[in-house]
């Protein structure tokens, strides 16, 4: 079972998560909150697998809210809720530490699916959104190679298409490969960038100059 803990201010549409949740063979939830304020605490004691989190909230708002887990130096999967995609919001919310993001708007359609892909280290994120982190990234890079870290040639070739934000099933098919198989390459690329998610990935590699 996966675990799951919400927040979100709008008492609809967190009473509308908590069903889909309830209602679902595979998932568990652990708790629901209309604010972040207490976080950490809740965090902590309820050791969530999954966090669904609004970005906009009021008193902790879900970007600091995601900046407080990670200073907990908890590896739990956070997908952010919001109305708008391809922003500033989102960018800052997955550049602290988000693991992706879900509009509100296609919430009941793509739950449990983006729970699925985040759970299997794929991050429900456009390429749009993808793009505006790699450009974050190189802004403030010296691109100074330091540590192949050992990355096999296809791994490097599926860090740069991840760098294109190309999804797994894309990968799978430009590299003529199963999506397991890409799966199987992305947790190597992981373990050997010693990092827990694609941002966290991407943004090594292109710190080090690797993509």
């Amino acid at each position: 079972m996966v675990g799951v803990l919400i927040y979100e201010d709008n008492n609809n549409l967190r009473e509308s998560l908590c069903s889909m949740v309830t209602l679902s063979k595979e998932l568990l939830l652990l708790g629901e909150f209309p604010n972040a304020n207490e976080v950490e605490k809740h965090v902590a004691s309820l050791q969530p697998d999954v966090i669904l989190m609004d970005i906009e909230m009021p008193g902790t708002n879900g970007i600091d809210a995601v900046k407080k887990i990670r200073s907990l130096g908890k590896k739990v999967h956070i997908i952010m809720l919001t109305v708008f995609d391809d922003n500033k919001h989102v960018l800052d919310a997955i550049c602290s530490g988000a693991s992706g993001y879900l509009l509100k708007k296609h919430i009941s359609d793509h739950l449990p699916e983006a729970i699925k892909l985040v759970i299997q280290g794929e991050p429900p994120m456009s390429p749009g959104i993808a793009r505006m982190i790699i450009n974050s990234i190189q802004q403030t890079s010296s691109h100074s190679l330091q540590n192949d870290y050992k990355l096999t040639n296809r791994e490097k070739e599926i860090l740069s298409l991840l760098s294109h934000g190309k999804s797994f099933k894309m990968i799978a098919a430009d590299l003529v490969i199963s999506i397991d198989t890409v799966r199987v390459h992305i947790k190597n690329i992981y373990e050997k960038l010693q990092v827990h998610t694609q941002t966290e990935a991407l943004s090594k590699a292109f710190k080090e100059g690797l993509v």
